[in-house]
This record gives structure tokens, C-alpha cells and sequence, in this order.
């Protein structure tokens, strides 16, 4: 998750658009949905996503109307639009702040190091977008 982080803040930093953080974000979130799916289930995937955007709404109120429209796990249009229609600092804030509790709350049902070996793959894939390089060595 740091990996995602880090990508988004080079990505604010290097003065994208709130519309490219939001193409990071959702294709972020369609690789962790093909990465659980298989394995809990669509409908299992969907309502940690639902839950994970019920707890951050509180503090981004941009995700109000997501929640509202999270019935399908693969269609991120709404959390798109969302995060298109802020800042692009607003916006990777607003992400992070859903992928920590996504995680968070899988990491309690499942074990942080299961959550860990499951998620891996979708947030340390290479970022699509060329503008960003990974921070990493």
C-alpha cells in the first residue's frame, strides 16, 4: 500500500491532473477486485469495498455518492468521477484513505500477512502511467 502511495504523491508532485490520480486509483482498485474475487467472491469483494467506503466517507464526503453506487466491484465509474471532481492532492488523500481501510479491514478478517500475500500483486504492479516512476530503486 505504501508502493500506491508513494506513486500517487510523485504523480501530485510531478503536477498530474485529479483525473490521472483517479486512472491510478481505479485501475488499482480493478487489480485488487481481480485479485480477491476468485477467492472471496464478487459479492464478498463488494462489501469490503462498500465497507471500506462507508468508514472513509466520514472524512471525505466525496465518496458519499460512491457508496450509493458500489453495488457491482468490477464498475469503479463512480469512485472515478469522485476523485476526478477534487484536487489531485484531495484526490490521492481520498484514495489512500480508502485503500488503508480496505486493507485495514480485510487485514482483521483474514490476518495482516494473508491480506499482505493476497493484495501484493495488485499494489505492487507497475504503474501504466509513464509520467510516474517507481520511488523505489
Amino acid at each position: 500500500m505504501q508502493r500506491v502511495e508513494a506513486k500517487l504523491a510523485l504523480m501530485v508532485t510531478a503536477g498530474a491532473d485529479a483525473t490521472s490520480i483517479a486512472e491510478a486509483a481505479c485501475a488499482v482498485w480493478r487489480d485488487m477486485a481481480i485479485a480477491l474475487s476468485p477467492i472471496i467472491g464478487q459479492h464478498g469483494t463488494a462489501a469490503l469495498y462498500k465497507r471500506s467506503l462507508h468508514l472513509t466517507r466520514s472524512a471525505h464526503s466525496s465518496l458519499s455518492v460512491v457508496h450509493d453506487a458500489a453495488d457491482d466491484i468490477g464498475d469503479f465509474t463512480a469512485l472515478h468521477k469522485a476523485l476526478s471532481s477534487q484536487p489531485s492532492s484531495g484526490a490521492a488523500a481520498t484514495n489512500v484513505a480508502l485503500l488503508k481501510n480496505f486493507h485495514d479491514i480485510l487485514s482483521s478478517l483474514i490476518g495482516p500477512a494473508l491480506a499482505e500475500r493476497l493484495l501484493r500483486p495488485a499494489l505492487d504492479k507497475p504503474s501504466t502511467n509513464h509520467a510516474v516512476q517507481d520511488p523505489k530503486p
